[in-house]
Parts: C-alpha cells; sequence; structure tokens
C-alpha cells in the first residue's frame, strides 16, 4: 500500500475538472457509486453507468441527470455484453469499477459454488471491464485512467475470518490492479485501487447494529479518492492500492 499522493488532500477541497470526460461506472447506481456519480457529474462529467436489474435504474437518484447515460440489463460478467458496453464509449477517458458482491463464508462451510460466486461478482466482472477498458483507451489514441475497488480484509488477510471466499477474490482485484499498472505504462493509462474498510452505509448500520459508525469512511470520503486518482490532476500514481479506513 501507499499513502495518499502528495496534493490529493489540497484535490479533495474543489472541484475537479472532468468537463466532457466520459467515464464508466460499474455499480454506480449503488450506495457508493451514487457518490463518486453525483460528484463527478457536478465535475461535468458523462457517465455511462450499466446496471443489472431495471429496479437498480428505477431507484437511482441521479437517472435523470443530463450527463447519466443508462444502460441494461448488463451482466458484467458476460464478456461479449462488457466489450458491447465499452465500444459505445469512443472517448473513454476513465473507468471505475465499483460493481461487486459480499458474502460471508467460513472455509470449511463453503463449497466450489460460493467460492466461485465470490470469484465471478468481484474478480472477473473487474478483470473483464479492465480488459475492455484498455482497448477502448487504445483505440481513441491511448491514455486515461481505471480504477478499482478492491477491500481492506484483501491487504489485511487476517481481518477475512469467515469471509475468506471475499477476501480472496478481493485480493484477486489488488494484484490485477498491480500487475496491470505495469502492463499498461507505456500506454499513459493509470490503473489504481481503493481499499475501504466497512462503509458507511444504511444496510451496514442494519447488519452491525451495534458498531461504531463514526469510525467507518463515509462515502464522500471514498469517493473523493476514487475521483482523484482518475482525474487528470493524478499525472503519476500508478499501480497503487490506496487504504480509505476512516477511522476503524
Amino acid at each position: 500500500m501507499v499513502p495518499l499522493p502528495s496534493g490529493a488532500d489540497r484535490a479533495y477541497d474543489r472541484a475537479m475538472d472532468y468537463r466532457d470526460r466520459e467515464i464508466i461506472v460499474t455499480g454506480g447506481t449503488g450506495a457508493l457509486g451514487t457518490a463518486v456519480v453525483g460528484a463527478l457529474l457536478a465535475a461535468g462529467a458523462i457517465c455511462h453507468l450499466p446496471y443489472r436489474r431495471e429496479t437498480e435504474a428505477a431507484r437511482f437518484a441521479h437517472r435523470a441527470a443530463p450527463g447519466v447515460r443508462l444502460s441494461g440489463p448488463l451482466d458484467l460478467g458476460d464478456e461479449a455484453a462488457v466489450a458491447q458496453l465499452y465500444s459505445g464509449v469512443p472517448r473513454l477517458w476513465a473507468s471505475l469499477h465499483l460493481a461487486g458482491g459480499f458474502a460471508m463464508h467460513p472455509v470449511a462451510a463453503t463449497g466450489r459454488a460460493e467460492i466461485m460466486a465470490m470469484m465471478e461478482m468481484n474478480f472477473v466482472s473487474c478483470h473483464l471491464c479492465c480488459a475492455a477498458a484498455i482497448a477502448a483507451m487504445r483505440r481513441s489514441g491511448g491514455g486515461g485512467r481505471i480504477v478499482n475497488v478492491t477491500a481492506r480484509p484483501a491487504v489485511e488477510p487476517w481481518r477475512g475470518a469467515g469471509m475468506a471466499p471475499y477476501a480472496a477474490s478481493k485480493a484477486a482485484v489488488a494484484a490485477l490492479t498491480a500487475a496491470l499498472a505495469e502492463e499498461v505504462k507505456s500506454d499513459g493509462i493509470l490503473i489504481n485501487a481503493v481499499a475501504p474498510s466497512i462503509l458507511d452505509t444504511p444496510a451496514n448500520h442494519a447488519a452491525m447494529p451495534k458498531a461504531d459508525y463514526a469510525q467507518w469512511p463515509k462515502l464522500e470520503e471514498v469517493a473523493a479518492a476514487i475521483l482523484f486518482l482518475a482525474s487528470p490532476e493524478n499525472r503519476v500514481t500508478s499501480g497503487a492500492i490506496l487504504p480509505v479506513y476512516g477511522r476503524s
């Protein structure tokens, strides 16, 4: 892991310029995605948002915003569907991969189906979107940004007790990020990941009613980290797994 890049803290305090930049955000209709998309729209971005179910699009807070382009229903594990999504964005600047899933699975009680479900939702979808994003960026002349979302148990595995398949799938995302950043550095594509701890969301409040929510990172704080890494202001940081743990 690396510390926050110099200047990133100052970037949080002002609106970054995303005017007319085309961004794909997977998982953009979720809790973190809503915060990220809201910040991108405020900065002038055009956001392309694949969704899996019609109910996600219907309840999305920014669905009527001029800069939003909803696409779906779409399965991010379907290679052909992912390729088609990215081929429809000819001037892709950034691809942000927030989509994923979580489940508690003690190893002794976990079978192949549960293992593969975690890998499909977290690693395979991220891999396919990274590959399609790189191809799209190369078609438009190179350069761009990719930001993945891993998790604290992926880089501190002892925190993954009771959720080892989830932690392993997110560790695969972290490894993919670091390896791919080196692979495409000559293309001018910067690839990073954020590693949140437990996000401060209503769903997590309901799941852990006795927790100290003040310790958890807020959605807008994690969104700010993602926006900096995906922005033109990030000129040198690549291959980083950025911890966004709050005070937990």
